[in-house]
């Protein structure tokens, strides 16, 4: 079979964020919609409990996250949620993991000393990597809010009145990361209205509604829509590391892990960037709090593309 074959719609699991300043209904429109979806829901709280006041709208389970708001404490509550057999997770809010104590910002001010960037940000990034991967690669619905960096700006009022009307931003995390989710919806302070900065669903393009349960709906019979089947991604043939070039002499690679899907290519990028391939195990544990084994095949397929990146690196064909 060629590299290329006929796109195929997929079923798909719902990465949905909701952004917005403070009162915008975030919380609550991210309930509204999973009560709309079915299933069982599980909430991260990182509100002082605030997650638990809109108990009346829906069933749901809550873990409260109390500083610091490390992203050991998201990742292993993430995956709780996955083995407790939740449907849809809430993430209320993202932005905590980011600014606040304990968060990234937080880690590069610690470990910066006086060069922040080579030193700071070398051990903050693929910690929040790690954490973004966790959540865009879960096997349930995530569902997340973020704080917006607010500002005002100055409007007529239904009497022609000029009056400061509170707006959001950006949303209060790494930039660009609202472009990994399959539909941004923005709300609004004033009016708890949602409009779409981001959609893939095409379902709400140029309309500015309250969320609700119908919302959940709506995403469930577009998620709903194509075929079970797990994406074939392309494999560079064996051997071959970079443009072409066969990967250098490494030492043997034994094949008793039992990756699902991508072994021989994980454990010859692996080595072929200059690793101890002893040391494999215990990272993937550290990491996904798993074993190879118990690893999904897109785990499989990150790990291979990280460290065929790498491996390039050291062979001098990386920049």
């Amino acid at each position: 079979m060629g590299a290329f074959q006929k796109a195929e719609r997929r079923k798909a699991k719902l990465r949905l964020a909701l952004c917005g300043p403070s009162g915008s209904g975030k919380t609550y429109s991210a309930l509204k919609i999973a009560k709309g979806m079915g299933g069982k829901i599980a909430l991260i709280d990182t509100e002082n409990g605030s997650g638990q006041l809109y108990c009346d709208l829906v069933d749901y389970d809550v873990a409260e996250i109390a500083p610091p708001f490390s992203v050991d404490k998201y990742i292993g509550a993430i995956k709780e949620a996955e083995a407790a057999g939740y449907d849809i997770l809430i993430i209320d809010s993202l932005s905590h993991a980011w600014s606040k104590a304990g968060g990234i910002l937080d880690e590069v001010n610690k470990r910066g000393g006086k060069n922040q960037f080579t030193n700071g940000w070398r051990a903050a990034t693929p910690l929040h990597d790690q954490f973004i991967d966790t959540i865009l690669q879960s096997s349930i619905h995530v569902i997340v809010t973020m704080r917006a960096k607010t500002a005002y700006e100055i409007e007529k009022d239904d009497h022609g009145k000029a009056v400061p009307v509170k707006k959001g931003m950006e949303p209060v995390q790494r930039a660009g990361l609202e472009y990994e989710f399959t539909v941004v919806l923005d709300m609004d302070n004033e009016r708890h209205t949602a409009t779409s900065g981001k959609d893939r669903t095409r379902l709400f393009d140029g309309k500015c509604f309250v969320p609700d349960e119908n919302t959940g709906v709506e995403l469930m019979q577009w998620l709903g829509m194509g075929i079970e089947q797990q994406p074939q991604y392309y494999q560079v043939p064996y051997g071959q590391i970079g443009y072409g070039q066969p990967a250098p002499a490494q030492q043997p690679v034994p094949q008793a892990y039992g990756f699902p899907q991508y072994e021989t290519e994980i454990l010859q990028c692996y080595t072929a960037a200059g690793w101890d391939v002893s040391g494999l195990v215990d990272y993937l544990q550290k990491r996904f709090q798993r074993p190879p084994a118990q690893l999904t095949v897109e785990e499989c397929h990150l790990l291979y593309t990280e460290f065929y990146g790498y491996a390039q690196k050291k062979q001098g064909g990386g920049q």
